[in-house]
């Protein structure tokens, strides 16, 4: 049976530190799933996106690591997806190191460290500055 990897995020404003945990996600398993976060979740975080969801879908969707794209609309969902997908692998950034240590009585929790020196908190920084 196929190794099956989840991660979730906004992925807003697509960079190279998303290609780079794509490809290092896929590299841990043989099918990858990636939530996206909705903009109606995001505003619930208090995050404003500046691309739309379904656009932040397609460019995720057309990506060749990535097997599947889902929505991601609630923090609750995460277990609920583990658990219906057969997930081996639940694995995000360094930054939410310890956040879901609590999934880790149903699959593998990894925290992989973030690509030094980009992120899209700075990228939109930066285009303010402009």
């Amino acid at each position: 049976m196929a190794k099956i990897v989840i991660t979730y995020g906004t992925f807003d404003m697509f960079h190279v530190g998303h290609l780079n945990l794509f490809k290092r996600l896929k590299a841990m398993g043989e099918y990858l799933i990636v939530a996206v976060s909705t903009d109606e979740f995001n505003a619930k975080k208090g995050k404003k996106t500046l691309i739309p969801f379904h656009e932040r879908v397609e460019i995720v969707r057309a990506l060749r690591f990535v097997d599947e794209v889902i929505p991601e609309v609630s923090w609750d969902q995460k277990r609920t997806n583990i658990l219906e997908r057969k997930v081996d692998v639940f694995a995000i950034g360094d930054d939410w190191k310890g956040e879901f240590d609590s999934l880790s009585d149903i699959c593998q929790v990894v925290y992989l460290e973030r690509t030094p020196g980009i992120s899209t908190t700075e990228l939109k920084s930066l285009s303010k500055a402009l």
